[in-house]
């Protein structure tokens, strides 16, 4: 591990909470102008997953910091006009395209070892490139089928090597299409100036390192490694070069970095009350949220019903610049069910009730409903004020 050099500035704990804030879109006005595709490229990624209770994930982060904007609206705006493409970062994650050259480390490294070990007759992969070449952008189905007749993880033979393609650069997921991705030749799909593996791994670590640290605003080895998930050791070889700053935070245990520009000016501005998706990068590592929130988040989603805690796919309530909160949600028609509410005190009743006013009306709800509350007596207050 790296050692910090001494620290340009200290930090209180509440500094760097509102850092973080701002430089992950929640503090300050938003801006309305970029839109969907100025959140990609301010937070350099967007997490993926299945999960879909009131929308998916990637739906969820930029509600989160603009608002209400059409969900047809956020989808056009990652899969059109060519501005991103889907590939392995923190996990897989939607990119702006701009960043296609700094994971040329990751091509390299995936063509040197492949990561999966299914077995690929010859020709298959040259079949596959053929068929996107001849017949234009296709799902896995339209490549000759994704699954074999076994299980899950049985995968066909145009899978394994559509994947393969996907992880060596060859080919390019450009959109999702009824969750199933949609695979084109990189060569088309990615702007000339861009369809290049001329930085070395070097370059591609301390440009990533240096992105990382300005989504996240003020971070330890940790927390910026994590953002693109790349290894500790890595960090410690560019971060010096990476323009970030080393720093102190009060109560933080280990050293950390900031975006000097982060440092320039104080935070200010409006607060974001919003219910935030589990797979949200302000939030999604644990540690990191505990450090800067005092909030102990874990997404019950894979953890047996009976000893879930808060539910299946609980959202954390951000009011104030603080998190406040958690509710279950769930759709029955067009009324928004909080299967479980988690509040941590009587002044997150507003809050919560504002949010699920906000977030029920984006998915077409009317009306919402209070099934259960882990403080009874909170309950009918807030029943009462989404009344």
């Amino acid at each position: 591990m790296t050692t910090a050099p001494p620290p340009v500035a200290e930090l209180s704990a509440d500094e760097a909470r509102r850092i973080a804030l701002r430089a992950q879109g929640f503090l300050g006005a938003p801006d309305r102008r970029a839109g969907v595709r100025g959140v990609l490229r301010h937070l350099g990624q967007v997490q993926l997953d299945t999960i879909s209770v009131l929308a998916r994930s990637h739906e969820l982060i930029p509600y989160a910091r603009l608002g209400a904007v059409g969900r047809t609206t956020v989808e056009d705006a990652y899969w059109t006009e060519g501005h991103a493409f889907e590939y392995w970062s923190h996990a897989a994650c939607i990119l702006p395209v701009e960043e296609w050259p700094l994971f040329a480390f990751r091509r390299r490294a995936y063509r040197d070892r492949p990561h999966w070990h299914h077995d690929l007759p010859d020709g298959a992969y040259d079949a596959v490139i053929k068929q996107l070449r001849a017949e234009g952008p296709q799902t896995a189905t339209e490549l000759g089928g994704a699954k074999n007749k076994g299980e899950w993880w049985d995968w066909s033979e145009s899978k394994i090597a559509v994947e393969r393609a996907l992880m060596y650069g060859e080919v390019v997921c450009t959109e999702r299409r009824g969750w199933k991705r949609v695979y084109d030749l990189a060569e088309r799909a990615i702007p000339e100036a861009l369809l290049h593996d001329d930085l070395d791994d070097t370059e591609c670590l301390r440009r990533l390192v240096r992105q990382a640290g300005e989504a996240l605003g003020v971070g330890t080895r940790a927390d910026i490694a994590d953002y693109h998930r790349i290894k500790g050791e890595a960090f410690d070889a560019v971060v010096e070069a990476s323009g970030l700053v080393p720093v102190t935070v009060a109560g933080w245990a280990k050293p950390a970095w900031a975006d000097p520009a982060a440092l320039a000016t104080e935070p200010r501005g409006r607060h974001r009350t919003t219910l935030l998706s589990p797979f949200d990068s302000l939030i999604w590592e644990r540690a990191r949220t505990e450090r800067i929130f005092g909030f102990t988040h874990r997404l019950e989603a894979y953890v047996p019903k009976q000893k879930r805690v808060h539910g299946y796919f609980a959202m954390p309530l951000l009011a104030g610049g603080r998190l406040l909160g958690r509710v279950d949600p769930a759709r029955e028609g067009r009324t928004l069910v909080a299967k479980q509410v988690s509040l941590d005190s009587v002044q997150a009743v507003e809050p919560m009730a504002r949010a699920l006013r906000e977030a029920a009306e984006w998915v077409g709800c009317d009306t919402v409903r209070i099934e259960r509350a882990d403080r009874p007596e909170l309950a009918a207050p807030l029943t009462a004020a989404l009344a």
